[in-house]
């Protein structure tokens, strides 16, 4: 399936002017977007499936700040994914008004 335009415009508004989008990690996986500290993974479905996968992308990723972009209504669902994986970062709504920060499990 391909993308949609609006997944395109995310992922160059996140990767910035200096960043890179569809960068390669591991198992022939890849991130939305990267940038110098920061990776961003821009997940549409709002499935738990499709959550964990992103979530999991962006532990592999290496990098200390993580954001995962959602639509709103899947915000609570990709925060608990996040925790439920232990990974911290910010998950954030499209636009980018709404955000919420998680910390790491130790």
């Amino acid at each position: 399936m391909s993308e949609s335009s609006s997944h395109k415009r995310a992922k160059s508004k996140a990767a910035g002017a200096s960043g890179q989008t569809e960068s390669p990690i591991s198992r022939g996986r890849r991130l939305d977007a990267v940038s110098r500290g920061k990776a961003t993974e821009i997940e549409r479905s709002g499935t738990k499936a499709g959550l964990g996968k992103a979530v999991g992308r962006l532990k592999d990723s290496g990098k200390p700040k993580k954001v995962l972009v959602v639509p709103q209504k899947d915000i609570p669902k990709a925060v608990d994914s996040m925790k439920s994986r232990g990974v911290g970062g910010t998950v954030k709504n499209m636009s980018g008004t709404k955000r919420v920060s998680i910390r790491k499990k130790k």
